[in-house]
């Protein structure tokens, strides 16, 4: 949805192509570009500047907003989740004034895929924030989340898989950076994130027993969901190589790895965790109730109840990509609208 300060705003919810609003003049000094991602359960806000190596970041934001919170019941996003939405975006609107950013792309993901309601929450966004969501779909999400993280990929050669375990879908890419640069040989949007599989499959149990049946139940569950895209892996004889994750389960889990008393980005971006360290972690977290994973430093009560749906779908990908080690990535889809409105720029100016 491109916008120059002065015209009229684009009817917000259509499609946009990847295109961004508040298109700067060209030719000045460099300029203040912003990526926001509304997730299922997550708005995220990046504020930052180019530099020769690639941006610093000036301004952040993000907040836990469960706008997909009862959608697999009704297929609808809720009143109260898109007041909690509305509320946090009102936020990155007044950052993005207050550091008077050229160029935005606002994205929403697969709640408002998902919600009959979605365009509707959209237009009412922009009514009150001024802010133009683009819904994009679930392979453009891929590839935005794959420019964003892939740097961090250990050296090496052949194939990657690259996930990102959302709220409300997990995206699974496979690539190969050969060239420099990635190519994406396949991928694969499975319908369940920490938010859907939680309310469709909830972990319950009055005794570890009964939540490790449970837990057995989720993978499943996403087992199920991946066999179509593990048949194809195996079909094409692609050999398991390095694998990276970015969403908040690996860095939360990578958190719990490294017995953290509270979240710090530098020790975990680029972290390098063996496979089998992560499935213990899971497997601990699985046989805990919501109380019990409350009290953990970098768990605490927002991620209590939804980290062991993210576990689940982290075994599932471990089983078809059984790799030894897994990078952990905190960045992803923003990251990668800066890069490719950045590079839009450069090759424009």
């Amino acid at each position: 949805m491109a916008q120059r300060p002065g015209q009229a705003a684009p009817r917000p919810g259509t499609a946009a192509g990847g295109r961004a609003h508040m298109l700067p003049p060209r030719g000045g000094p460099r300029h203040s570009y912003a990526a926001l991602d509304l997730g299922t359960n997550n708005c995220r806000l990046l504020i930052a500047r180019p530099s020769d190596d690639g941006f610093v970041v000036v301004d952040a934001f993000s907040r836990i907003v469960r706008l997909g919170e009862g959608l697999g019941a009704t297929g609808r996003l809720s009143d109260v989740a898109m007041d909690r939405a509305v509320s946090a975006l009102s936020i990155c609107a007044d950052k993005l004034r207050r550091r008077h950013v050229a160029l935005v792309r606002s994205v929403a993901t697969e709640a408002c895929r998902r919600a009959t309601n979605g365009p509707e929450f959209v237009r009412r966004v922009y009514r009150e924030t001024g802010i133009a969501l683009e819904i994009i779909t679930a392979e453009q999400e891929a590839r935005l989340a794959v420019l964003g993280c892939h740097a961090l990929l250990e050296p090496g050669e052949g194939k990657a898989l690259i996930f990102d375990i959302g709220g409300g879908s997990t995206e699974l890419v496979l690539i190969d950076v050969d060239s420099g640069k990635p190519v994406v040989h396949d991928w694969y949007s499975a319908p369940w994130g920490v938010v859907s599989l939680t309310e469709s499959e909830p972990h319950i149990g009055s005794d570890r027993d009964g939540l490790m049946e449970s837990y057995a139940r989720m993978r499943a569950r996403v087992a199920d969901s991946f066999s179509g895209f593990a048949a194809k892996l195996r079909a094409a004889q692609v050999p398991p190589g390095r694998l990276l994750g970015t969403s908040g389960t690996v860095t939360t889990l990578a958190s719990v790895h490294l017995d953290l008393p509270s979240y710090d980005r530098r020790a975990v971006d680029g972290l390098i965790v063996p496979a089998e360290a992560m499935r213990g972690i899971s497997t601990k977290l699985s046989g805990m109730t919501v109380a019990e994973r409350a009290t953990l430093p970098c768990i605490g009560n927002e991620r209590a109840d939804l980290v062991v749906a993210g576990c689940a779908i982290l075994d599932a990908i471990m089983d078809i990509w059984p790799a030894d080690r897994l990078g952990v990535a905190d960045r992803g889809i923003r990251e990668g609208i800066l890069r490719s409105l950045m590079a839009r720029e450069r090759i424009s100016a």
